[in-house]
C-alpha cells in the first residue's frame, strides 16, 4: 500500500501540537497562579501562602519543562515537512517567532531562573517581580503564537507575490479579524485549565486530610475564580463563533453538522454526519435554536457545507463531534463551579466527599476540552493552511515521501512517549510528597539545601523526605 506523505504529515503535526498544546494551556493559568500566591504571602505573611506558592512552582518547573521539550519540535516540522509553506510565509512567520523567543521565551527562562532558585539569596520583593515576570513572559509568549495561528486563519496585511507572502501592513497581519477572540478563549481557557487543576489536587489533600489549612484556602481561591469565568469563557465562545461564521462560514457549518444553507435551523445534539451523502443520517436537536444562536433569529440563514465543493469541505464528523465534546465539558464545567458555591453554606465544599471526588476527576476535563477545541479549529479549517489562499498540499515539501514521514511520526511517538512517562512519573512524585511543614523544608541536619541545577529544585525533594529544597 502506497502510503500518502501529505496525510502522514498531517497526522504528524496534528500529534505533535496536541501533544505540547497541552502544557502552555497550564503554565499560562499556573504561573499567573504563582504570581498571586507569592503576592498574598509578600503582604500577609502567612506561611500557608507560602507553602503553595512552593508546592505549585515545582509542578511549574516540571511542565514548563515538557513544553519546551515538545514545543522545539514543531519548528522543525516547518523545515522538514512543510517547506513550501515555510518559504511561502516566511516574510510573516519568521518574524513572528522569533519575537516569541526574543520577547518572551528568553523573559520566562531568565526569571523562571529566579523564580526556583533565588529563594533565600534575593529579597522576597524580587523573587515576587520574578514570579509577576514569568506570568507576564507566558502570556506574551501565546501573543505571538495565537496571533501567527490566526493569522492562518483569518490571513490579512499580506500579498501574494511570485509564490511568497509579503506583509503589506502589519498592524493588520499581527491583529487579523480572528486574533482578539481567540486570544481571548485561549487565556480564558488557560485560567479555567489551572484552577480546575489547582482544586482537584487540593479536593485530593482534603480528602486525605493533608495541610488542610492551606488546601482549604486553594480550593476556595480556585472555586471563585471558576465560578466567574466557566460562564465568561461561554460568552467569549459565543462571540468567537460569530467572528467564525463570518470568516469560516464552512467551519461553523461543519460545527453545526448543517450541509444546506437555509434558517430555521436546529441545535444538534446527536447526529451522523455522511459526507458521502451530503446529509446526517440522524439527528436529535432542538428547533431553530442554531439559527438563533448564530444570527440572532430563530429564522435566521446559516450557510451549509455544500455550499462549497466536496473537496474544499472539513471531516465534517471531526469537527462536529470535537464541538460537542468542548461545549459538553464546558456546560460541565459551569455546573461543577454552580455546586461549589451552594456547598458554600455551613462549610460543606471542603466536607462532601463526593465533590471533592468530582473534583479530582475534573482536573482531567480542561486538557480534554482544549484539544476538542483545537481540533475544531485546526481540522475545520481544511483542506486550507492559509485559508482561502494555500492548502495542505501546495506547503507540503515536494521531496517529502510516505516513507520519511511515517519514519518520522513513529520517531516522535516514541520520544514523546518516554518524555510523557518522565513527566508523569515527577509529577506524581511531587503530588504525594506534598507541602512539607516549614520546620522540615527548611534544613536537614542543620543544614541549608538548595537545588544547583534545573530540575534539582523538583527532584531533590525525593532524595529524603525531610529534606528541604527552598529556604524562604
Amino acid at each position: 500500500m502506497e502510503l500518502d506523505p501529505l496525510l502522514l504529515s498531517r497526522l504528524q503535526f496534528a500529534f505533535v501540537v496536541s501533544f505540547h498544546a497541552i502544557f502552555p494551556v497550564f503554565t499560562i493559568g499556573l504561573a499567573s497562579y504563582i504570581a498571586v500566591l507569592h503576592g498574598l504571602f509578600y503582604k500577609t505573611d502567612n506561611p500557608a501562602w507560602d507553602r503553595l506558592a512552593m508546592f505549585w512552582t515545582k509542578v511549574f518547573a516540571v511542565v514548563f519543562g515538557m513544553g519546551v521539550v515538545s514545543g522545539i519540535v514543531m519548528s522543525f516540522q516547518f523545515g522538514t515537512n512543510w517547506s513550501n509553506f515555510s518559504q511561502a510565509s516566511a516574510n510573516f512567520l519568521g518574524p513572528m517567532l522569533s519575537y516569541e523567543v526574543v520577547t518572551a521565551f528568553f523573559l520566562e527562562a531568565a526569571f523562571l531562573g529566579v523564580l526556583l532558585f533565588g529563594r533565600g539569596k534575593v529579597p522576597q520583593g524580587v523573587h515576587l517581580f520574578a514570579a509577576i515576570m514569568v506570568a507576564v513572559g507566558t502570556f506574551i509568549s501565546s501573543f505571538w503564537i495565537l496571533s501567527a495561528n490566526s493569522w492562518m486563519q483569518t490571513p490579512a496585511g499580506v500579498e501574494l507575490r511570485d509564490g511568497a507572502f509579503h506583509v503589506v501592513a502589519w498592524s493588520e497581519a499581527i491583529f487579523n479579524p480572528s486574533f482578539w477572540y481567540r486570544f481571548a478563549h485561549m487565556v480564558m481557557a488557560s485560567f479555567i485549565t489551572g484552577g480546575f487543576v489547582v482544586a482537584g489536587v487540593s479536593a485530593w489533600y482534603l480528602l486525605i486530610r493533608r495541610d488542610v489549612e492551606a488546601n482549604r484556602r486553594a480550593l476556595s481561591m480556585c472555586l471563585w475564580l471558576l465560578l466567574v469565568l466557566t460562564p465568561t469563557q461561554a460568552v467569549i465562545g459565543d462571540f468567537h463563533g460569530l467572528n467564525t461564521l463570518e470568516h469560516q462560514p464552512t467551519k461553523v457549518a461543519a460545527m453545526e453538522g448543517n450541509w444546506e444553507t437555509r434558517g430555521n435551523v436546529p441545535l444538534l445534539l446527536f447526529a451522523l454526519p455522511d459526507q458521502e451523502a451530503q446529509a446526517n443520517r440522524f439527528e436529535v436537536g432542538i428547533p431553530s435554536l442554531a439559527s438563533l444562536i448564530l444570527t440572532h433569529d430563530p429564522a435566521g440563514e446559516v450557510p451549509g457545507i455544500s455550499a462549497v465543493p466536496p473537496e474544499e469541505q472539513p471531516p465534517v464528523w471531526i469537527v462536529f463531534w470535537s464541538f460537542r465534546v468542548m461545549v459538553g465539558i464546558g456546560f460541565l464545567m459551569i455546573a461543577v463551579a454552580v455546586a461549589g458555591l451552594w456547598l458554600r453554606r455551613g462549610g460543606r465544599v471542603y466536607e462532601h466527599r463526593g465533590f471533592l471526588q468530582t473534583l479530582r476527576l475534573m482536573s482531567v476535563t480542561p486538557f480534554i476540552a482544549v484539544l476538542a477545541g483545537w481540533i475544531v479549529t485546526e481540522v475545520g479549517r481544511a483542506p486550507w493552511l492559509v485559508f482561502g489562499i494555500m492548502t495542505h498540499a501546495e506547503g507540503l515539501t515536494p521531496s517529502l515521501t510516505g516513507g520519511m514521514a511515517l519514519f518520522t511520526l513513529i520517531g516522535y511517538v516514541a520520544v514523546y512517549a518516554v518524555v510523557f512517562w518522565a513527566g508523569v512519573y515527577y509529577l506524581t512524585r511531587v503530588v504525594r510528597q506534598g507541602m512539607l511543614p516549614e520546620e522540615e523544608r527548611d534544613t536537614v541536619d542543620g543544614e541549608v539545601h538548595r537545588p544547583k541545577r534545573p530540575l534539582s529544585a523538583v527532584h531533590a525533594t525525593f532524595e529524603n523526605d525531610a529534606a528541604p529544597t527552598w529556604r524562604k
